[in-house]
């Protein structure tokens, strides 16, 4: 998951838009494939779903996975959460449990006490386990800055990957092996987001993570995980380009990959995609034979209007909107919210709301009831081809 994306580069980029985001905002409907959320004035639409099926029955009647993220300490002090998540989820991904800072406390030690936990919950449920993620230039212990360099930097990364995919061999699903490593403000050549990896060890060391990751645990589905990657702008254009091109370069050099992971942190505010732009995206990383999962999806709601229910029905419309388009792609093969209720969401730290309500961005509200982003997403499961 990405730290915090600046609201202001999405304001520049969508202020011609004129966007409306009040409950009495005009709908503007499909137009030459650029999709609106009908959410923005939804009134005639009732987000009616069929039958009382779980999202991840719904998910698996399509041949998808439907999962989320989850922390330890929420699961074992919250039985409804508990509970909710055990019928909702077939998937369980570490919120930040897996991450250097959490399981690596010092050069030559590792606990994974935590996430061992998260495992065995997922097996004890019946639930695939992900792990996220093995490579990232943040959520980097304290120590990594002080002990660091050119000439450790490779041993350093080779017996993390090394040791955590050991560990966890054979009983994970996907990894994802890098997050975010494109990012178009640096302004390089290549795409390549400037971090220590990148300082250290050069461009290889994205696929060095791969091959590493494949030949110690060779059954797990293997993926490049990144974010921005959704809307018609020209940032997230040139994100989609350079990731394509990363892919592309890896797959041309026999680099053991299999998916790419689109977070999928929609902003609330910005009302539409395109969706002939999407689609073909989609349709061209699946051309490299490459699967891909819908990651860390949710919906930021921090520029919303103050009235909740309004607020709910933007937020679902949006839901509904993007999971109907990247459904169709079939190399598309499970979707993962970033938490399953509004009570536990990095939204609440990273995009507070200036009216101090709480934020609304998942499936379940903080008492672990449905809402309507909950009926968006088992109605998208319902319309989805099956693959």
């Amino acid at each position: 998951m990405f730290k915090k994306m600046s609201l202001g580069r999405r304001y520049f980029l969508y202020a011609s838009l004129s966007i409306l985001t009040g409950a009495s905002a005009v709908s503007i409907g499909e137009n030459r494939n650029f999709i609106y959320s009908q959410a923005l004035d939804n009134s005639n639409k009732d987000f009616k779903v069929a039958g009382k099926k779980s999202l991840k029955a719904r998910a698996a009647a399509k041949g998808l996975i439907y999962g989320a993220a989850a922390v330890k300490d929420y699961l074992v002090s919250n039985t409804n959460l508990k509970t909710s998540f055990v019928r909702e989820c077939n998937m369980l991904v570490p919120d930040y449990q897996l991450k250097w800072d959490s399981i690596r406390p010092h050069p030559k030690k590792f606990d994974f006490t935590k996430s061992d936990w998260l495992a065995q919950f997922a097996q004890r449920h019946g639930m695939f386990f992900r792990g996220h993620t093995l490579v990232w230039h943040q959520a980097l212990p304290v120590w990594f800055q002080e002990v660091a360099n050119r000439k450790n930097a490779e041993s350093l990364l080779l017996e993390h990957i090394t040791t955590v995919t050991k560990h966890y061999g054979g009983k994970i699903h996907s990894w994802d092996v890098v997050n975010e490593a494109i990012e178009i403000d640096d302004k390089r050549t290549d795409g390549l987001r400037k971090t220590p990896w990148l300082e250290f060890l050069g461009a290889d060391y994205i696929e060095l993570a791969f091959r590493t990751a494949a030949a110690c645990d060779p059954k797990a589905m293997l993926v490049y995980n990144d974010y921005g990657l959704e809307y018609d702008s020209y940032q997230d254009g040139a994100k989609r380009t350079a990731v394509l091109k990363l892919l592309e370069r890896l797959k041309s050099r026999g680099t053991p990959i299999h998916a790419l992971g689109i977070q999928s942190h929609l902003m609330g505010h910005i009302p539409g995609f395109n969706a002939k732009k999407l689609r073909s995206f989609l349709a061209d990383v699946a051309s490299l034979g490459l699967k891909i999962q819908i990651t860390e999806l949710d919906v930021v709601d921090q520029e919303l209007t103050s009235d909740p229910i309004a607020r709910d029905r933007i937020i679902a419309g949006l839901y509904e909107d993007y999971l109907n388009i990247v459904l169709d792609e079939q190399a598309v093969i499970a979707v993962l919210t970033w938490g399953l209720s509004d009570k536990y969401t990095w939204v609440s730290s990273f995009y507070p709301r200036s009216d101090k309500s709480p934020v609304r961005p998942l499936p379940l509200d903080s008492n672990m009831k449905y809402k309507l982003a909950w009926n968006a997403i088992a109605r998208a499961f319902d319309h989805a081809p099956k693959r």
